[in-house]
């Protein structure tokens, strides 16, 4: 982690602090999303499954599932399948030297400001101490000193993971991983330590993880994580959807392989960054389809109820419509991916979890090598 980008990060918080204050309070409920149909003119060309079938383990492209969901036998601990050990720990937000901690006080959102639509201002946003919970999971068949590929998770910990990974790993389906589940620093959106960690594009957070979590994971777990970014997969849902994919996209030297459910694709980030006006909407705008591909993997889906929101007047918070764009861009541009279109699913709607993961899984390691480690 370079001095120069924390103290980037910290000019941001600085300035996001002095901003004119305005009166805000939180907004009424969200009205309920409408069903979007996958067929919609401008929306991505997809394949329609048979209804509770998978998309295959080694395709790519567009898939329609639903709108029934059935619970994979991967989600559920079988008889005789080695069980992995998971361990977990706290991290405090006074040893962190990248994210020292704010939140944003309660009942209270933020305004949109009037000379950009754009952007949201945030007056009561404040420094904040928290605790972070960390989940690791180590599968049985780890050979401690070897160098272990690796998957980190956001919004963690995860159970429905490590489940999914006792059965993948006994079926030789994915290779033998540690999974390391992270919690967010509390709150959400703008003004919270979870926006800043997860909405803000950059590497800041893949260099967090880099730096504070996974050493405190080799030395508390006697482990050897791998450094091929071959070996290592970020996931996550909503907003720790699009942090996944910042971690990838900022740092293609640590990590190759991306997976996303309802990722928050849409104009979510705070502070502003004049780099990046628009957020995460920036992926599928201008970064994917300005930038030479990268050497990622990604896995996506989103629910025909997804998330619409009207908190900025800028046509930027529609979450199916940044994953349609998302899977157009990554198509164009010639990317290994698999974009799921869930019938009768709502925001990260943990059915199609439990129906998809361990194929998904499964899809995200294809290709690779064990012998590298």
């Amino acid at each position: 982690m370079k001095n120069s980008k924390i103290t980037n990060a910290a000019a941001l918080l600085c300035a996001a602090f002095h901003l004119v204050a305005v009166d805000s309070t939180m907004a009424a409920p969200r009205p309920t999303p409408p069903t979007r149909d996958p067929n919609t003119p401008g929306y991505v060309t997809a394949r329609e499954l048979p209804d509770g079938a998978n998309p295959p383990a080694d395709a790519d492209g567009n898939f329609i599932i639903g709108p029934t969901h059935i619970r994979a036998s991967e989600m559920t601990v079988q008889e005789g399948v080695p069980q992995g050990t998971v361990y977990d720990f706290t991290m405090n937000s006074a040893d962190s030297k990248i994210y020292p901690g704010i939140a944003r006080d309660a009942n209270t959102h933020g305004t949109a400001d009037p000379n950009d639509p754009a952007k949201l201002v945030v007056s009561t946003s404040h420094p904040s101490p928290y605790v972070r919970r960390v989940a690791v999971y180590i599968p049985k068949q780890y050979v401690p000193g070897t160098a272990a590929p690796f998957i980190v998770g956001t919004d963690g910990p995860d159970r429905g993971l490590f489940t999914a990974l006792d059965n993948l790993i006994a079926e030789r389906r994915v290779p033998a991983m540690i999974a390391i589940s992270i919690g967010n620093g509390s709150g959400d959106a703008q003004g919270s330590e979870r926006g800043l960690e997860y909405d803000t594009l950059s590497g800041l957070y893949a260099e967090f993880v880099e730096k504070e979590v996974l050493p405190l994971v080799e030395k508390r777990f006697n482990v050897n994580l791998t450094k091929d970014p071959e070996g290592r997969a970020t996931m996550g849902g909503s907003s720790g959807g699009s942090c996944a994919l910042s971690m990838a996209w900022y740092h293609p030297d640590l990590y190759h392989r991306v997976l996303t459910y309802s990722g928050t694709y849409v104009n979510q980030q705070w502070p502003s960054n004049a780099e990046t006006p628009h957020g995460a909407w920036e992926f599928h705008e201008h970064l994917i389809p300005n930038s030479p591909a990268k050497p990622l993997r990604i896995w996506m889906e989103v629910g025909d109820k997804d998330l619409l929101t009207n908190v900025m007047p800028d046509n930027m918070h529609d979450w199916v419509v940044a994953n349609e764009r998302m899977a157009r861009v990554l198509a164009a541009k010639g990317y290994h991916y698999q974009f799921v279109f869930a019938r009768n699913a709502a925001h990260t709607d943990h059915s199609v979890k439990e129906q998809t993961l361990p194929e998904a899984l499964e899809w995200l390691w294809k290709g690779y090598n064990a012998a590298a480690d």
